[in-house]
């Protein structure tokens, strides 16, 4: 056996027993393996190797082990409602979030141990108790079910998202083109893309978040701009001013649905540098920008 393998097998026996509260070890005398008459029972099948070290019943095992869970879910419990408390302002606020929220909060928050996560969901309920119906039901069961993995990737896509306050969504920029003109109708497409591979987003982490329907699936157009129409975009401390130079542009862009679009609130993270710059060498030749500082 390698060290690799049998520090797996402890790393193992220890979650059996954190979760269990019982070890778990070799079946047979002194940790001795049995004999191989011995591994296999009367029809035949092959004996486990290991069983739980205890003498207490499967009832009292199992009691055991519910009253485990429920420490764990209380101590999860108060470590979020106490981030909660730590984040949210000594302000104004004259309505409490839904009783029944309030319910499918702690149902649903009660099994997050992760502390990265636990913050999110102490960030939903301050953003909840701020302003009550911030957040719906449906966004609470997205997270519950989003990994830490997951979470990284909407991370990483929140920094490529502005906020369009005209239709108050969140959208990923991903270029523009021009329509053709009816002398022109033969030519190839002239669009303009933004290569998100250089700012540290995979493709895996774009279907990630239209997996949990963060994201729509399909690419979205806008609608036809006109010479001098305007379009802002705002992110975490900046904004831009989008004007077009001349009439018969397109965006092309990722939105993100309403639930992206509340889960994405909870992040604070500055544009990608390396996006920004995309942006500006992208549609500086056909739009006028303007990057201004969010006070």
């Amino acid at each position: 056996m390698t060290v690799k393998t049998a520090q797996a097998r402890i790393n193992l026996a220890n979650i059996i027993e954190s979760l269990l509260g019982y070890p778990i070890t070799k079946v047979g005398s002194n940790g001795v393996l049995p004999t191989n008459e011995q591994s296999y029972d009367i029809k035949g099948q092959i004996k486990p190797l290991y069983h739980i070290n205890s003498e207490n019943s499967v009832l009292a095992r199992a009691q055991k082990r519910q009253d485990l869970l429920l420490i764990k879910q209380q101590q999860n419990i108060e470590s979020i409602l106490a981030m909660a408390m730590g984040f949210c302002p000594d302000v104004a606020s004259s309505k409490q979030p839904d009783v029944d929220w309030v319910e499918h909060f702690i149902a649903l928050c009660e099994d997050t141990s992760n502390s990265s996560m636990q913050i999110l969901w102490a960030k939903i309920l301050t953003g909840e108790t701020l302003n009550p119906g911030t957040f719906s039901i449906k966004s609470l069961q997205t997270l519950k079910h989003m990994t830490q993995r997951e979470a990284d990737s909407l991370q990483k896509c929140v920094s490529l998202s502005g906020y369009n306050e005209k239709d108050d969504s969140h959208f990923i920029l991903l270029g523009f083109y021009k329509k053709p003109s009816l002398f022109d109708l033969l030519r190839k497409g002239n669009k303009v893309s933004l290569n998100l591979g250089k700012t540290g987003i995979s493709f895996p982490d774009i279907l990630t978040l239209m997996d949990l329907n963060l994201l729509y699936r399909k690419e979205i157009e806008s609608a036809v701009l006109k010479a001098g129409q305007e379009l802002t975009l705002s992110f975490l401390s900046q904004k831009v001013t989008l004007k077009a130079k001349s009439s018969d542009l397109v965006l092309s862009y990722y939105k993100f649905t309403q639930t992206g679009d509340e889960l994405s609130k909870l992040i604070n993270f500055p544009v990608n540098k390396v996006y920004k710059q995309l942006i500006n060498n992208a549609l500086e030749g056909e739009f006028d920008l303007a990057w201004h500082a969010i006070k």
